[in-house]
């Protein structure tokens, strides 16, 4: 074989790898985008979403059943301005005096699953609580998770509404709003914007990530051993093709730096789903007010199960701080 034929061969070669390794990072793209943004399988099974609870917090289940009966814990289906339906929950405390606090849940959970959480502001902080199941999530509209970066505006829509359910004639209105994980995320993009509702006082971020982008190196990473290039930056732009955002722009940490309120910092220092390294660049991203707790050894979420009265400790002082 002489050699213009051997750079032919090696060519076409060289060619045919080359399209393999592309085809196989689209699919593998796809495949990533599909995974990580799909909502829970059966998200609509009620009973599955309230054994799971009980399961967990068998201590809660009268107290939960029990205002059910008595209408204090309800649910209802609000209508966000993009026209999808979105169920929540509201409980109504008597002793509120305008407090009221939003719990906002993490990835693939719920609404419901935040009764601990709000348990302890009802009997803490005797508040109002409100409880979204956000976009794509248990009974809430939507095609596919938003990882708490549009999800922002819903809960902005969310608050206007427990205003005018919650709301007292001569009495001030104070709202605090604390979001878990992607929750936190959440509550992080939320404080971020301009022109937020007066009676909003402050937030309360526990295990939030700097950026959907980071999130997903270090998961596929950890758990795949996929490296972000080029995969990642892939499914991020097959993000903004079909959803409207890619991993890159929804970044809590760029959110944070516009954030005017004061806000509670809280990871677990055993953190290895949401790295504990994160809260450090969200807190020193944070102007003005802010406060930082990092619970000793506690994995993902688990601060308040592992330090329950240090946790309530940390919220109370937050919340005298605040006026709350």
């Amino acid at each position: 074989m002489n050699c213009k034929k051997i750079v032919k061969v090696t060519g076409y070669i060289v060619l045919g790898l080359v399209l393999l390794v592309s085809v196989g990072a689209i699919i593998g793209s796809d495949y990533m985008v599909k995974y990580s943004l799909s909502p829970r399988v059966n998200r609509e099974d009620v009973e599955s979403v309230k054994s799971y609870f009980k399961e967990k917090n068998p201590d809660l289940v009268e107290w939960v059943e029990g205002n059910i009966t008595r209408g204090i814990l309800t649910d209802t289906f609000v209508t966000m301005p993009s026209g999808e339906r979105h169920h929540g929950y509201f409980l109504k405390n008597d002793n509120a005096h305008g407090r009221t606090a939003v719990l906002i849940h993490g990835y693939k959970s719920c609404g419901y699953h935040m009764l601990n959480f709000a348990k302890m502001f009802y009997d803490q902080f005797d508040c109002n609580v409100v409880l979204p199941d956000l976009h794509a999530h248990f009974l809430s509209e939507g095609e596919m998770i938003q990882m708490g970066w549009k999800d922002a505006d819903d809960v902005l829509h969310w608050i206007e509404v427990a205003q005018e359910r919650f709301s007292e004639e001569g009495v001030e209105s104070k709202m605090i709003v604390m979001g878990i994980s992607m929750g936190a995320a959440t509550t992080m993009n939320l404080s971020g914007k301009e022109n937020l509702p007066p009676y909003i006082k402050g937030f309360i971020e526990d295990c939030g990530y700097t950026s959907v982008w980071d999130e997903f190196a270090h998961v596929s990473k950890r758990d795949f051993g996929v490296p972000k290039f080029p995969l990642l930056h892939i499914a991020s732009k097959m993000c903004k093709n079909r959803y409207g955002w890619n991993f890159q722009e929804a970044s809590p940490l760029e959110s944070v730096k516009k954030c005017t309120l004061p806000m509670l910092f809280i990871h677990g220092e055993s953190d290895d789903f949401v790295p504990s390294w994160m809260v450090h660049p969200l807190y020193e991203a944070k102007t003005g007010e802010k406060y930082l707790w990092v619970a000793p050894g506690s994995g993902h979420g688990k601060a308040f199960i592992d330090h329950r009265e240090e946790y309530i400790r940390q919220l109370a002082a937050f919340a005298q701080k605040i006026n709350f």
